[in-house]
């Protein structure tokens, strides 16, 4: 179905894992030809994540990213499409429709059902075994983990919700991926770092933060949504704002350690 691996990592030294399930742009061809010319532009990417976390490699932490558009296969959904949301309008597991509720496939194009499976077993099972397999060796090496799944979104999208969303949307499945201690110090921090921030707001963690949160047996999950206003150009060609960029990486930063710090005493290292 596709020549490109469905993710690429990097194993770091510290109880910290960065996932980042939307920050791929390839489409295969032969899926491209059916897109519509919008959809080839791939405009609800998470742009720019990598470089905008880039202080996270060097802080230890191990990096797993998503190669294939989100408009191929949403790593960030339960694997049967059932929707995160009931009742409010989300897009699916292989998506047919942009945020802006066009189309992404030309008429009569759409997926059936055998190649949502095919899509499934090739992109979205490789990417969550590499995730469950370095939660696991995380968590053998360092007596507890944190994962902390990374997303980007356009600020205002009258879709999924109403007005400007805040500039940090902070998600942990309303208090059951991780422990709610380090859910108020993370929303503290980001409320101190000249932003804007709410904790389980419109979004409250997708399968990802859902799925692997297990504070209980030591495994913490949060998910930071930010509005892609603080540090690009929501707009095409999409284009890195260095300087705003730059305005919001402390804050992001300090976020990160603090959540390291806290695993690490969990863990009593």
């Amino acid at each position: 179905m596709t020549s490109q691996p469905a993710f690429t990592f990097l194993q770091g030294s510290v109880p910290l894992l960065v996932s980042m399930p939307h920050v791929g742009t390839h489409v295969p061809p032969a899926i491209a030809e059916r897109f519509t010319d919008e959809a080839r532009q791939v405009p609800d990417t998470d742009w720019h994540l990598e470089r905008l976390y880039g202080f996270a490699r060097a802080m230890g932490a191990s990096v797993l990213a998503a190669t294939h558009s989100r408009y191929v296969i949403d790593l960030n959904r339960p694997p049967d499409g059932a929707s995160l949301y009931p009742g409010r309008s989300v897009t699916g597991l292989c998506p047919v429709d942009t945020f802006d509720d066009t189309p992404i496939y030309r008429p009569g194009a759409e997926p059936d059902d055998a190649e949502v499976a095919a899509r499934r077993e090739a992109l979205w099972r490789p990417y969550h075994g590499q995730l469950q397999r370095e939660l696991d060796r995380i968590r053998q090496a360092h007596g507890a983990a944190l994962l902390w799944d990374a997303h980007s979104i356009r600020s205002v999208l009258p879709r999924f919700f109403e007005g400007r969303l805040p500039d940090l949307n902070l998600g942990t499945a309303d208090g059951a991926s991780c422990a709610p201690e380090l859910a108020r110090e993370l929303l503290a921090i980001g409320q101190a770092g000249g932003c804007s921030a709410v904790l389980n707001g419109r979004f409250k963690g997708g399968y990802i933060t859902r799925q692997y949160g297990r504070p209980g047996e030591g495994v913490h999950a949060v998910q930071l949504e930010m509005a892609q206003s603080c540090y690009m150009q929501e707009a095409l060609p999409f284009d890195y704002l260095p300087e705003r960029a730059a305005d919001v990486q402390p804050c992001l930063r300090r976020l990160l350690e603090a959540a390291l710090a806290f695993v690490r005493a969990q863990a009593g290292r």
